[in-house]
C-alpha cells in the first residue's frame, strides 16, 4: 500500500508562517524599544518616561499581537479549477 496517494491538508499555509514570522519580529522590536536602563537607588533616570518607551513601544507590541491573530485566522482563497 502506497502513501503517495494520501493528500494531507496543512492547517497553515506558507503565507500564514510568513505573517507569523513578521509579527514575531514586530513584537521583539516593540520589546527592544521598551528596554533600557532604569533608575537605581542612587540615581533617577528620566529616560523611563520617554514617549518611545511608554507610548510607541506598547503600540508596536499590540500591533504585533494583532498580526499574530490575523496570521492564525488567515485562510487563503481557494483556487478555481478550470
Amino acid at each position: 500500500m502506497s502513501h503517495h496517494n494520501i493528500k494531507t491538508k496543512m492547517t497553515f499555509n506558507k503565507i500564514n508562517y510568513i505573517i507569523l514570522a513578521v509579527s514575531m519580529a514586530v513584537i521583539v522590536t516593540g520589546f527592544i524599544l521598551m528596554a533600557g536602563s532604569g533608575s537605581t537607588e542612587t540615581s533617577f533616570n528620566e529616560d523611563i518616561f520617554s514617549p518611545v518607551r511608554i507610548k510607541v513601544a506598547p503600540v508596536v507590541c499590540f500591533i504585533g499581537f494583532m498580526c499574530i491573530i490575523i496570521g492564525i485566522m488567515y485562510k487563503p482563497k481557494a483556487k478555481r479549477q478550470s
